[in-house]
């Protein structure tokens, strides 16, 4: 039986719980629960995550209006940038979710459609947010003026710097190659929420330069935070409650200033995409093949 496509509220209530939960875990140099930081507070995410959730879900809408209007909620509530690299990353799984069958070739699908009207969205997104050190490109240059240049084209040519437009170009590969096995890893090792989280927020720290840090203060310093952070923290055992080691690890990427928010995004993103996997498993196996009650 093929499972069908999830109802707009239970999207709503999958991504909106996966932004509560990354909040919950102790992640390096991001602002979490143990610890605020880089002039944001627990509840600017809070409240973006709540004002973000019935865009992100819109049945029916493409990617770039799902992206436009999620970021111009949060911008209106909350005023500053919170969310741009989580809405551009859960806006093609929240679209794909909606479609029946199998979540992964339907987001291949969401991803080569992508057309004009999703462009202009993204990049007003991407506008409105206003993301630090985003700069200028000489081409496909989301800020110009003009025609929105064809998405696909910018994220390609972003790709290289920017994991959020490699997301794009890979299918979401370092969700399903990073974020999936190392959430599965830290369960099949007995951890239970919010270590789980730290572990995937680890596992993306440690695995590549974060391009936040990367864009504001380059490629040398990304690199940096990454290889400190593997001989910080890549040997620590989560299950032993390790606080400390990683709240001291978060005091020193703060008093630098350095953000790791592309780790902490696709941390999110992870998160959404193993609760909707799970939703399209349950409704997949349910006898009537429809969603359960409980998580529509």
């Amino acid at each position: 039986m093929t499972a069908p496509g999830l109802a707009p509220r239970a999207v709503a209530a999958a991504y909106a719980e996966a932004c509560r939960a990354e909040l919950a875990a102790l992640k390096p140099g991001n602002v979490h629960a143990y610890a605020e930081g880089h002039r944001m507070t627990l509840a600017d995410f809070e409240a973006s995550a709540a004002v973000s959730a019935p865009h992100v879900a819109a049945a029916g809408a493409g990617v770039g209006a799902r992206a436009e209007g999620a970021v111009a909620a949060t911008m209106a509530r909350v005023g500053q940038n919170t969310n741009l690299g989580i809405v551009l990353l859960c806006a093609p799984l929240a679209a794909a979710a909606e479609r029946p069958g199998c979540l992964r070739p339907a987001l291949a699908a969401v991803l080569e459609g992508l057309d004009g009207a999703d462009a202009a969205g993204v990049y007003a997104a991407i506008r409105l947010a206003n993301p630090g050190g985003l700069g200028r490109a000489a081409r496909h240059d989301v800020t110009a003026g003009g025609a929105p240049p064809p998405l696909a084209a910018a994220m390609a040519e972003a790709a290289g710097r920017d994991r959020i437009a490699r997301a794009y170009v890979t299918g979401f590969s370092d969700l399903f190659e990073v974020g999936l096995p190392a959430l599965a890893g830290a369960r099949a090792r007995g951890l239970r929420a919010p270590w789980t989280t730290t572990a995937v927020h680890l596992a993306f720290l440690t695995a590549f330069p974060d391009s936040h840090i990367a864009r504001k203060f380059g490629a040398d310093a990304a690199e940096a935070v990454r290889a400190d952070a593997q001989a910080a923290l890549g040997a620590l055992d989560l299950g032993a409650d390790p606080i400390e080691a990683l709240l001291a690890h978060d005091r020193a990427l703060k008093a630098a200033g350095r953000n790791p928010g592309t780790s902490a995004d696709l941390t999110v993103a992870t998160l959404f995409l193993d609760a909707l996997l799970g939703l399209k498993a349950a409704a997949d196996n349910s006898p009537s093949g429809t969603q359960p009650a409980n998580r529509s």
